[in-house]
C-alpha cells in the first residue's frame, strides 16, 4: 500500500493542458451506465443505442432490488450486450457478478476489496474501482489489482449523489504514470466532453446523457466526438 496521501502529490493545474496522448495507448472509448430504472422498453433502448456507435461496456446499475429480481432484469440486457461483443459490467454486486458470470464488476469505496473480488471472480473478470478525486486510492486500487479505476464526477450530475471534483489533469497524470485505464465519470454529455478526452481519459462512462434523451442520437454524438478526438 501507498504511503503517500493527496496532498503531498499536489499536480501542477496545467498538467492537463500540457499532456499529450501516447500513441501507443488505444483511444477513449464510451461506456454506458444503466438509469436505475431498467424495466419496460429498457432492452429495445439499450439494442438501439449499442447499434448506434461503439460502445466498450454496458454497466448495469440498479438499487433496492434483491439479487434474484436483479438477476432477472439483468439476463436478457446481457444477451443483448453478448450478442454486440460489449462488456457487461454488474455495478456494486460481487455475488451477482458470479451469479450472471459478468465480464465485470465496478466497485464503489464500499463495495469490497477488489482483491477479494479477484478471488471470487477469478483472472478473467474485469475489476473497477471508484477512486473519486483521489490519486492515493486509484494507486490503492491499482496495487489491489484494479482492472480500472474510475474518477469523478468532472461535472454536475442528477445520476447520483456527488461531493468530489476532480480537475482534469488527475486524468493527465494517471495515464501519464499508469498503464490501467482510467474512466471519467460525472455529468458528463457530448457538450462537455472534449476537454475529458483530450486530458486523458480511456473511458467516458455517461448515462443521464444518453438515457434523458433520444439515444440514437446521443450515442452517435459521442461517437462522432470520439472519433474527432
Amino acid at each position: 500500500m501507498t504511503d503517500f496521501t493527496d496532498d503531498e502529490l499536489s499536480l501542477d493545474p496545467q498538467f492537463a493542458e500540457r499532456f499529450q496522448r501516447d500513441d501507443k495507448r488505444p483511444p477513449c472509448q464510451l461506456y454506458l451506465i444503466s438509469p436505475l430504472d431498467v424495466a419496460g422498453d429498457f432492452r429495445g433502448r439499450l439494442a438501439r443505442a449499442l447499434d448506434a456507435g461503439p460502445v466498450a461496456a454496458f454497466q448495469f446499475r440498479v438499487k433496492d432490488v434483491d439479487q434474484h429480481a436483479a438477476a432477472r432484469l439483468a439476463e436478457p440486457l446481457q444477451r443483448i450486450c453478448a450478442d454486440r461483443d460489449v462488456a457487461f459490467i454488474v455495478n456494486d454486486s460481487v455475488s451477482l457478478t458470479r451469479r450472471l458470470g459478468a465480464d465485470g464488476v465496478h466497485l464503489g469505496q464500499g463495495d469490497g476489496d477488489p482483491r477479494e473480488a479477484r478471488s471470487i471472480l477469478g483472472p478473467s473478470v474485469q475489476i473497477g474501482v471508484t477512486c473519486h478525486d483521489s490519486r492515493h486510492l486509484a494507486m490503492e486500487a491499482g496495487e489491489a489489482g484494479a482492472d480500472y479505476v474510475a474518477f469523478g464526477a468532472f461535472f454536475p450530475t442528477a445520476t447520483k449523489e456527488t461531493t468530489h471534483r476532480p480537475d482534469p489533469s488527475i486524468l493527465s497524470w494517471w495515464t501519464t504514470v499508469f498503464e490501467v485505464p482510467c474512466v471519467a465519470i460525472g455529468g458528463i454529455t457530448p457538450d462537455n466532453a472534449a476537454p475529458l478526452v483530450a486530458a486523458g481519459a480511456d473511458f467516458l462512462a455517461v448515462s443521464g446523457a444518453v438515457w434523458n434523451t433520444d439515444e440514437t442520437e446521443a450515442v452517435r454524438r459521442f461517437a462522432a466526438l470520439l472519433a474527432g478526438a
